[in-house]
This record gives C-alpha cells, structure tokens and sequence, in this order.
C-alpha cells in the first residue's frame, strides 16, 4: 500500500497541487490537519481532495472544527474524518486524532486512546496507523529552537501501543522531518506531502 500523507496545507494552492501530481503514485491519502486556515476555502480544498478518486482520510487541525469537516465530509464519496476514530481498510488500521496541537498533556486523547486500544484488539492482524495533528514530545518534530513542545499523551501511546507508523504535524518548522521512537517511524509530511510505502 502507498500512502500519500500531507499535513499543514493552509490553503495553498500550490501546495493542493503538487499533493494532485503525487496522489497519481498513491493508493490512499491522509491529512494530518491544518488543510485550511481557519476554514477559509474548507469545502473547496475538500472538494478538490474527492475529486483525485482515491480514499482520503483527514483529521482537524487548529485551523478546523471538527463539527464543519465532519458535515463537508458525509456529502463526499471519497473523503473520510477520523478524528477520534478508527478507520479499517485492507491490512492497514488507522486511528485518528486531530485538534489544536497547543497542550502536552491532553486529557481528551487520553480517554479517547482507550477507545484505540479496544480497536487495536479487534484488529491484530493489520499495520496501525497513528495519525495526529500534534507531535508526539521529545522528537524531531516537536522541536522549536532546541525545545520540545509535544504531546506528552501522544508520545505515551505510542510506546504503549507501538504503531507501525506516526503522521503528524502543526510545527511548520519541522515540515519534512522524520524520526523514530524505539522501531517507530515518525514523520511529518508537511504540506508538499510524502509517499510511504506500507
């Protein structure tokens, strides 16, 4: 399976498309958040994204409520919100968790990871795919000027559960980014997008 992952688009045009030129490669495409900024344009770049034909999955950033995506979302055949949700397809399990990136503890996504963990059970046979706005703490994709500034709740998840892989973003400074946590792969595919081969 190849991924196409993106995240922090903002509108750009430009942006929006070089991911057109890429999806070309791509079985499926994930957005990490941030497509918009604060919804300006939020149905046209969505609507753009079903056009490719291919299953998107995307998730709030900052720049969305989760409200807005999910009702754009259901009028579209090919584009799909997990935020706070699972999402099955082939060998591949994703798990969806968007909002604001701003907290490192995040006593939603706590409560929302047990959910995950349930969902993990059922599905033990297939690759899992963490895809967040935030980035998990003490990264590469966390760090503004040596600090870390991730999320705390995410980092401890993912050693808890141990993901195949990681998409995140919200600091644009780190667009591009990889790292690993353990065997982890962690990447920020910033807005240009990333093909990942599953």
């Amino acid at each position: 399976m190849k991924l196409l992952a993106f995240v922090d688009l903002h509108g750009s045009l430009k942006a929006l498309d070089k991911i057109k030129a890429k999806a070309k490669q791509a079985d499926m495409i994930v957005c990490a958040g941030d497509i918009s900024i604060f919804e300006n344009n939020l149905d046209y770049l969505l609507f753009q994204l079903n056009k490719l034909n291919k299953p998107v999955l995307v998730i709030p950033g900052n720049h969305e409520d989760n409200t807005d995506i999910s009702q754009l979302t259901n009028e579209l055949n090919n584009v799909t919100n997990i935020h706070k949700k699972a999402f099955a397809k082939d060998n591949l399990l994703f798990l969806g968790y968007g909002g604001s990136g701003f907290s490192m503890v995040d006593k939603e996504f706590i409560s929302i990871s047990k959910k995950f963990e349930k969902e993990l059970k059922k599905h033990k046979d297939k690759k899992t795919i963490l895809v967040t706005h935030a980035p998990p703490y003490k990264t590469k994709l966390d760090k503004i000027q040596g600090e870390a500034c991730g999320n705390k709740s995410i980092k401890n998840f993912i050693l808890k559960v141990k993901p195949n892989l990681v998409i995140s973003g919200h600091l644009h400074e780190n667009a591009g980014k990889e790292d690993k946590i353990k065997s982890i792969r962690l990447v920020n595919p910033g807005p240009y997008g990333k093909i990942i081969i599953l």
